[in-house]
């Protein structure tokens, strides 16, 4: 079947009373009663603890799997939970972590608070180097490289085959964070990236209204020692909300193609305005890294980045406060449009750049482009006027 296809048909749910059902049941309990005593210890052939995962959480994994062409998916409370289990699986005290320096805030602040304090040092390279120069900087104690492609924020893309063909030849592990591409417009297993970590919180939820993360893995070895993390920390997720991820999952392909055609139609509104300096959106011909997103993702998402005229305090903020269709807020992936900004978070980055004024990340959601375009008129005149001219 086609990818399309796929995600309205994974591997067949369970239905109950003896009808079947095109949705898994939700089961709510701790409890799993089991049909032997042999079974009692039996930790490979039965489930013998609600956390572990019933109808839905299974359906969902399964699903998942066929998403990402992986061996085996675990689930995590939220995408940064995702993000630590991962790490926590490949890591260990004494090993060097190289992180991309564009990585996402919490992402960050988990490698510098809680990995610090267990004696994993994070080493910060910049993505923009070529494949061989990050490489070059991946030393005896580098246990494993994270990639982030785009960029957090700034949308910076990385040559993920190259980097994870230059990290295996190393001993080292590749992880990437498969947010942006949903697990359905990269692929980043078949690259050679060894687990591809995403928020499904975002567009696999697709409604502003649960949290959830998933780490994909092919390897046997990575894949136990992700399971063995999740059974260890005590991690889980309420069958509703992976009944709820699931029910996403169906209609994410069409999702995505209307976030991202509507996000290419206001990017490209946005070129022809004399308040914006430059679009960071890999998608369009001509970006920084446009070569290296028509190679390895097949679409894009509605996430993307403005950077506005040079302008004094408060423009940015005068910008973004005349916005009535566009909320204010951080997260990302669902039906509505959203906007930040961005330079408060950049200053914790190692290799600092001047993108030549404000940076203003928008995703664009599922509302009419026109509207948009109208909504964003309305908040550069706002930006004119508070700069002055």
């Amino acid at each position: 079947m086609k990818p399309a296809s796929r995600l309205v048909h994974p591997p067949a749910p369970s239905g109950g009373g003896g009808a079947a059902t095109v949705n898994p049941a939700i089961q709510k309990g701790s409890t799993v009663l089991l049909p032997d005593a042999a079974a009692l210890y039996d930790d490979d052939a039965y489930v013998t603890y609600g956390r572990n995962g019933l109808a839905a959480h299974e359906a969902l994994k399964a699903a998942l799997c066929d998403l990402e062409a992986a061996a085996a998916v675990e689930l995590y409370p939220s995408g940064v939970a995702a993000i630590a289990g991962a790490l926590l699986a490949v890591l260990g005290a004494g090993d060097e972590l190289l992180m991309a320096d564009t990585a996402y805030k919490p992402t960050r602040r988990f490698c510098d608070r809680t990995l610090a304090r267990f004696g994993v040092r994070t080493l910060y390279y910049d993505p923009t180097l070529p494949p061989d120069a990050i490489a070059g900087q991946m030393g005896p104690r580098t246990r494993a490289i994270f990639l982030e492609s785009p960029g957090s924020l700034s949308f910076e893309m990385q040559d993920i085959p190259a980097l994870a063909a230059e990290a295996r030849k190393r001993g080292v592990l590749s992880l990437i964070d498969n947010t942006w591409g949903a697990g359905h417009l990269l692929k980043p297993l078949d690259l050679g990236v060894d687990v591809s970590i995403q928020s499904l919180t975002k567009y696999v939820g697709g409604h502003s209204d649960a949290f959830m993360g998933a780490a994909a893995a092919r390897d046997p070895d990575l894949t136990a020692r992700l399971h063995a993390g999740v059974i260890d920390l005590g991690w889980s997720v309420a069958a509703e909300d992976a009944y709820g991820m699931l029910r996403g999952l169906r209609t994410l392909d069409v999702r995505l193609k209307r976030h991202g055609e509507s996000a290419m139609a206001v990017a490209r509104w946005l070129q022809t305005r004399e308040e914006v300096v430059a679009v960071l959106h890999p998608a369009l011909p001509g970006a920084p890294g446009h070569d290296l997103w028509k190679r390895d993702f097949t679409g894009a998402c509605g996430l993307f980045a403005l950077v506005l005229k040079p302008a004094p305090a408060g423009a940015t903020a005068a910008f973004l406060d005349a916005l009535e269709m566009f909320g204010l807020g951080f997260s990302w992936g669902g039906f509505e449009s959203l906007a930040i900004d961005c330079d408060p978070q950049l200053t914790v980055r190692s290799f600092r750049r001047d993108y030549g004024g404000g940076l203003v990340r928008l995703h664009i959601g599922l509302e009419d482009p026109e509207d948009l375009v109208a909504d964003l008129e309305r908040g550069l005149a706002a930006f004119r006027s508070s700069a002055g001219s």
